[in-house]
């Protein structure tokens, strides 16, 4: 249309200005995004309270991106890290493109002014002077040191014009916007820049913010957060939290150059990532020194963050230099992925997964020293329970059916998987017997023994693997049998299932719980109740020590790509045959063949072909095999020809 024209050709005739830095960008790091397609997201939602969960961070429509002095500028500060900054221009480009309105907060004007300076200073220099004081105290040449504000003025028409370059690439326009302290103070100002910002918005163009740091006071020692209504802006943390609220932003992305909060300080063996940051945890958080570059610090970053919170803006707080995860930091955080630290004003009522975790290890390590007596007689007591407590599962049970069938969502086969009964309960009773009655050296069994030298043997033992991460879907009869192998092995158990699930699932892990509790190793099998993402459980590489999904075979392979340094124990296609031979006991066969492909047939391990022996083609125990599927009302879906010494039937 006439304005994607008048736009286009606007950049065309704006790239001049910055065409030298746009060729490194171009040569280092700019990967051609001509193929972006443009999606209209249904991104909208009543501002005013903040998301509670990463998981609704994709629904966010309007975003604030602040970058860090320490993200956008080099190591050496002097200059801007280029390719970093192509990466979040990418980024920031991407999500624009699908329809979010996207702003950025952005730092480095005072470096890249200090290195234009510098170079000019150099280039100044008289000639003959550099002639004869010899090029090793040219080398020497001391710099004088650069006034921060006469930086910025130099460096803001630079940053900007490199911005315009990057953004052109992805047919989105950008612009600058440059505002003080003063600026909030005064209502008419304030008001011009909320209808400034909300046009631009409107025109899908992407407004770059910064302090007017040529014209900028010193901040005031003791001016900071005022109150819900009022915050001064001092640097570009407090200036983000401050636009995110007044424009009422969805998001605040704060990039820094540490992953975010950290429990003590980081780079200490003992620092743990804090997840979620909740409005006044800040007492139990120790603050470190500011970055290297920048006015603030995580202080500032922290207490901006939670003023923007209470304003009804979520934030997250997440490391932009890292090189692993800087290319897709934006993304993944707005994809709701666990990155960074999180602030949330919803506080779980149950524990996280890292402390269901951490409790799981504990448990099991307690549940391994148990003797095999006391293992096995939680397993008893566990399918106890399920006899004695089949109405209370059978009722939570049918909620899960009823609201599957509401919804609509399940396929048929899986309702039946979903569903539960006496009689599944009674075997599933029986099965955990049948652990608990084989379980007695699970643990502790030697293997192999080995005579090294006199006196010294080498010996293998089986020991628990640790922390078990078991992932099944609408199953939940796997959740008793699962907990019952862990028990036996001496494993911990985290278990995910699905949320077609959650009435039966929570019941039968109370009654696990219930039954850990007679040796008091209650925490050692855990269920995941919280929103955690698959992607985001498989990468606790710390607290997990094995997967192991059961399921379809995508999955399998979606967990198996998301692991990240753990191992999978994955299982293939699978092959659901039954083999007659001439030599088949004739009382088995068809107990076998009815029981395999007519008790369960929803089951995934059901009776799909059925190979029979050639030469018994035609006999009575073939006729005698047809019939019985015939009368249960088994169809076959195609009949093979010989192959060999069998005949394979297909069943429907």
């Amino acid at each position: 249309d006439y304005r994607y024209l008048h736009d286009s050709f606007f950049r065309q005739n704006s790239l001049w200005l910055c065409k030298t830095s746009y060729e490194v960008l171009r040569n280092e790091s700019i990967r051609c995004w001509s193929n972006i397609p443009f999606i209209t997201m249904p991104l909208s939602r009543a501002h005013g309270k903040s998301f509670a969960h990463r998981s609704e961070l994709k629904h966010a429509k309007r975003i604030v991106v602040k970058l860090g002095s320490a993200v956008v500028t080099r190591g050496d500060e002097c200059g801007l890290a280029l390719g970093r900054l192509a990466s979040i221009v990418e980024q920031v480009s991407m999500l624009q493109n699908q329809g979010r309105e996207m702003m950025i907060v952005t730092s480095g004007a005072v470096a890249f002014g200090k290195q234009r300076l510098r170079h000019e200073i150099l280039l100044s220099q008289s000639v003959r002077q550099a002639l004869h004081s010899g090029q090793n105290q040219l080398k020497d040449m001391a710099i004088p040191v650069l006034e921060a504000r006469a930086c910025a003025a130099a460096g803001q028409s630079g940053l900007m014009a490199l911005y315009e370059a990057m953004f052109t690439q992805y047919s989105i326009c950008a612009a600058q916007i440059l505002v003080t302290n003063l600026d909030f103070h005064d209502e008419q100002k304030r008001r011009n820049l909320n209808g400034t910002l909300h046009e631009l918005l409107r025109m899908n163009i992407v407004p770059i913010i910064n302090t007017n740091d040529a014209v900028v006071p010193p901040p005031e020692p003791n001016s900071d957060l005022q109150g819900v209504n009022v915050i001064s802006v001092k640097d570009n943390d407090s200036l983000a939290a401050r636009l995110a609220v007044e424009m009422k932003t969805d998001l605040l992305i704060v990039l820094s150059d540490v992953e975010g909060l950290f429990d003590s300080p980081p780079g200490s063996d003992d620092a743990k990532l804090i997840d979620i940051f909740y409005p006044g945890d800040q007492q139990s958080v120790t603050f470190g020194t500011k970055s290297r570059v920048g006015m603030g610090g995580m202080e500032a970053k922290v207490k901006a963050a939670l003023w923007a919170l209470q304003g009804g803006t979520s934030v997250v707080i997440a490391n932009g230099t890292h090189p692993k995860i800087s290319g897709h930091v934006i993304t993944d955080i707005v994809e709701g992925k666990k990155v960074g630290t999180f602030f949330s004003e919803v506080k779980p009522a149950g524990p996280t997964v890292e402390q269901q975790g951490e409790m799981a290890r504990a448990g099991g390590r307690t549940l391994a020293a148990l003797q095999p007596e006391q293992r096995a007689e939680i397993i008893y007591r566990l399918a106890d329970l399920l006899t004695d407590q089949r109405e209370e599962i059978l009722l939570a049970n049918k909620k899960d059916l009823e609201e599957a069938e509401n919804k609509g969502r399940l396929a048929v086969p899986l309702l039946k998987r979903l569903s539960l009964s006496t009689s599944k309960l009674n075997s599933l009773a029986i099965g955990l017997r049948q652990i608990a009655a084989s379980s007695q050296d699970s643990v502790g069994r030697v293997i192999r023994r080995t005579r090294i030298a006199k006196d010294l043997d080498l010996e293998q033992v089986t020991v628990p693997i640790g922390v078990l991460l078991v992932i099944f879907e609408s199953r939940p009869d796997c959740l008793p049998q699962v907990s019952a192998l862990a028990v036996a092995s001496g494993n911990g158990l985290l278990l995910k299932g699905g949320k077609e699930a959650a009435h039966s699932n929570q019941i039968l892990h109370h009654l696990t719980q219930e039954a850990l509790s007679v040796h008091g190793v209650k925490d050692a099998v855990q269920l995941v109740n919280t929103r955690e993402e698959v992607e985001d459980l498989c990468r606790l590489d710390k607290l997990i020590d094995l997967i192991i999904p059961r399921g379809s075979s995508q999955l399998v392979r979606n967990i198996q790509k998301s692991a990240k340094g753990i191992p999978v124990m994955g299982h293939s296609e699978g092959i659901c045959h039954v083999y007659v031979d001439t030599d088949a006991s004739v009382e088995k066969v068809t107990r076998i063949i009815r029981d395999s492909k007519c008790e369960y047939p929803a089951a995934c391990n059901a009776l799909e072909t059925l190979l029979i022996h050639r030469d018994l083609l035609r006999t009575p125990l073939f006729d005698q095999i047809i019939d019985m599927l015939r009368v249960e009302q088994v169809s076959h879906s195609y009949l093979g020809r010989v192959k060999g010494r069998s005949l394979d039937f297909g069943w429907g």
